[in-house]
């Protein structure tokens, strides 16, 4: 299978380079591309939430606020590499996937905001999957063979999201009312509250 994107290699960061580069660049942006509620448990201070569909949206627009050194956050890093690939087809290629994602910061004595706690999304989506495959695997053999198709569509539905590094059901659970913020971001919230390339630079001069 082809991919849209560019083909390059994912650009790893690790917690403890971003805790000095924090210290030491003025022209840093952080942008946590996890969903506004995952956001408010716990997000890197400094950060700014873009979360991953808004992101995909307005990619280009993104791109042009953009300085010179990005690094992407999310849970596990799946999410922040699916938003590097978007940037650098918008011709940001120096941005940085941090290793960890927003939790191996913090576990390495990182400076973050703690919030409301909430299960994260990939968590749910796990828990979510496992269900759905259990339910079909006992249905089947209590109720109806037919019921372990299931477990079947899962399955696939699982490969697919692997090959093509996309979750439906992630982008589902996410929509459902315990995954919501007291304010979901927009694109004024969002991407408009980045400060200016130009304002960056000279910050950093």
């Amino acid at each position: 299978m082809t991919s849209s994107y560019p083909a390059s290699a994912v650009t790893a960061l690790a917690p403890e380079a971003l805790q000095s580069w924090i210290k030491e660049h003025q022209d840093l942006v952080v942008i946590d591309v996890r969903s506004a509620a995952e956001f408010e448990s716990m997000h890197i201070r400094g950060s700014y939430n873009v979360p991953l569909p808004l992101l995909s949206e307005h990619t280009d627009e993104l791109a042009a606020r953009l300085g010179s050194r990005v690094v992407l956050v999310c849970q596990s890093g799946v999410r922040a590499e699916q938003a590097r690939q978007r940037l650098a087809s918008a011709g940001i290629d120096t941005a940085y996937v941090l290793t960890g994602g927003a939790p191996g910061f913090a576990a390495a004595g990182g400076d973050v905001v703690k919030g409301k706690g909430r299960w994260d999304l990939e968590r749910q989506v796990r828990l979510m999957a496992g269900s759905l495959v259990m339910l079909g695997l006992a249905g089947g053999r209590f109720v109806s063979p037919r019921i372990r198709t299931v477990a079947g569509v899962i399955g696939a539905g699982l490969t697919f999201s692997a090959a093509t590094n996309t979750c439906a059901m992630g982008k589902a659970i996410s929509a459902l009312p315990w995954n919501k913020a007291t304010k979901e971001p927009t694109r004024e919230s969002a991407i408009l509250q980045l400060p200016a390339q130009t304002a960056v630079e000279d910050a950093a001069a």
